[in-house]
């Protein structure tokens, strides 16, 4: 069976994330799959499988789940520490007919109580590890329908190891329109919301990313370093293994150990978050080159500097490498999209973040927010339309239909449209702060003249002026000389404030929360005050 008749088959029946390990292997049963971690849920499988051996591994886990009680149409909350599993066991979920509700292992246990509370007595999926850290301390059996670990012993729980040899169970199929995956929101402004995906709205998401594909020619590797809770996680896995590339899942996200990762495999395509694609640039200058086989590098999940880019990009030793923006999120998936390369990248506008991609995908427009036409001085509201928009907030139409305008989504950021009609995003509508055109944009300005800038985020001080949060690389001190010769066209700006890294509060998918970030800062400066 050909990659590309599977695909047809997606956009006609939609996409069941219990059913693409078995598709992947009717493709290409050698495919391979490597981790740089072993499996919680099977550490025997080792940590190289061929897509027909992950194949039969998710079909052991979706027997193990129905012989533990799980049957169609159930609700199951899975959430464990931080591994490749998660995604299998979600596929497994599927692959009998519940519907998996996907929660990060950086959530933590008081988040991860109040959204079982808003699913309604589901079953869990977890592990020892989280029990323990504070999972434990909740009424689970009161919340939850039953509670299952993938290995080990709890009290009050059943473990999945013990039921290994279960006997196999026919999949079953979630209705076209229906829910079929849950994951949530970055939680950037409070509590999560659960976000629900369909088989319909799942296959619609592959065809932008699909035509990028075919831009590699060969079979190289695609590495993949992304939430495995994320509703990108599932577009990822099913465009390289339906294209038959080797995937390489990677867990880590330490620069040296990602080296040593790309330096082995070789990858010829990197998707990646954003913020850790910020934390590999050093290794542009590393003599081993570990991204000289990079063809493509590509991110979905929020704004990149165009520093980054071109660091990454210099790093690559392929003919026509490029870098692959696009705009989106994870009620809509890919909006917008636009390619960046090596001799242009560093002087690109980051706030230009893309055109509307071919036929059969999104639409998007900017509309007023104050009765004027948008335009690069008076922003817009950015709404998307198209079939792949998640059909709604669990438990909370309401609020989802307040963001809902007939075909159209209300993003929540603002922008404007060129003439040629390149989207600019310049804030989120609840980060933009009065005298500051875009937060963003003066970040990627000053993160580019900067070198030992590692991040820069801009919120708003206890009088709402813009204030510059720091990190420095080895969190050395800033040389303030340097700082007000790059900020002199930015005179609205208050002195920088500058804090270790590992203090910068941020969500599941690493974003910078703002408000939080604001709110920190607030403390802090009326505490020295």
């Amino acid at each position: 069976m050909k990659g590309s008749t599977v695909y047809q088959s997606i956009q006609k029946r939609g996409l069941h994330l219990g059913l693409l390990p078995e598709m992947a292997a009717a493709v290409n049963p050698s495919t391979p799959i490597t981790l740089d971690h072993d499996l919680d849920a099977l550490p025997q499988a080792g940590r190289r499988l061929t897509v027909a051996e992950f194949a039969r591994a998710v079909d052991d886990l979706a027997a193990r789940l129905w012989a533990a009680g799980v049957r169609p149409d159930e609700h199951i909350v899975v959430h464990k520490s931080h591994n490749a599993d998660i995604w299998m066991l979600g596929a497994a979920a599927s692959r009998i007919g519940a519907v998996p509700v996907m929660l990060s292992p950086a959530l933590d246990a008081a988040t991860v109580t109040a959204l079982i509370q808003r699913v309604g007595r589901p079953s869990l999926l977890t592990d020892t590890a989280k029990l323990d850290a504070g999972l434990a301390a909740h009424p689970l059996a009161d919340l939850t329908r039953r509670v299952l670990v993938v290995a080990g012993e709890r009290p009050g729980t059943t473990s999945l190891a013990g039921l290994a040899g279960s006997p196999r169970v026919r999949p079953v199929v979630r209705p076209l329109d229906e829910a079929a995956v849950i994951t949530h929101t970055s939680g950037t402004t409070g509590l999560p919301k659960l976000v629900v995906h369909t088989p319909r709205t799942q296959g619609i998401r592959l065809l932008p990313q699909w035509r990028l594909l075919k831009l590699m020619r060969k079979k190289d590797p695609v590495a993949i370093h992304i939430p495995f809770v994320h509703s990108r996680m599932v577009a990822a896995m099913s465009l390289a293994l339906l294209k038959e590339l080797p995937v390489l899942l990677l867990r880590e996200s330490d620069p040296d150990t990602v080296a040593e990762q790309f330096l082995t495999h070789r990858p010829g395509f990197v998707e990646a978050l954003p913020n850790s694609l910020m934390d590999w640039e050093d290794l542009s200058a590393d003599p081993r080159k570990p991204f000289a086989s990079v063809k493509v590098f590509s991110s979905t999940f929020d704004a990149i500097h165009p520093r980054t880019m071109s660091r990454l990009l210099n790093a690559s030793d392929r003919q026509g490498a490029l870098f692959f923006q696009i705009y989106g999120q994870s009620e809509v998936g890919p909006a917008v999209g636009r390619a960046y390369f090596r001799n242009s990248a560093h002087k690109a506008n980051g706030r230009c973040v893309g055109w509307a991609m071919p036929a059969g995908a999104a639409r998007v427009r900017v509309t007023s927010r104050d009765g004027r036409p948008p335009s690069a001085h008076n922003p817009g509201f950015i709404e998307v339309a198209w079939d792949g928009l998640a059909k709604t907030y669990f438990a909370e139409q309401d609020r989802y239909d307040t963001n809902r305008n007939g075909d159209w989504w209300r993003t929540g950021d603002v922008g404007y449209r060129t003439r040629l009609g390149c989207l600019h995003m310049l804030d989120r509508e609840v980060d933009m702060i009065a005298g500051v055109r875009s937060s963003l944009e003066v970040e990627d300005v000053v993160l580019g003249r900067l070198s030992e800038l590692s991040e820069l985020v801009v919120v708003p001080g206890p009088g709402d002026e813009p204030v510059p949060v720091i990190c420095t690389t080895d969190d050395a001190p800033l040389d303030i000389a340097r700082w007000r010769a790059a900020v002199t066209d930015f005179p609205q700006l208050a002195d920088p404030v500058q804090i270790p890294q590992a203090e910068l509060p941020r969500t599941a998918t690493l974003k910078v929360q703002r408000i939080a970030l604001a709110r920190h800062l607030q403390e802090r400066l009326a505490d020295t005050a």
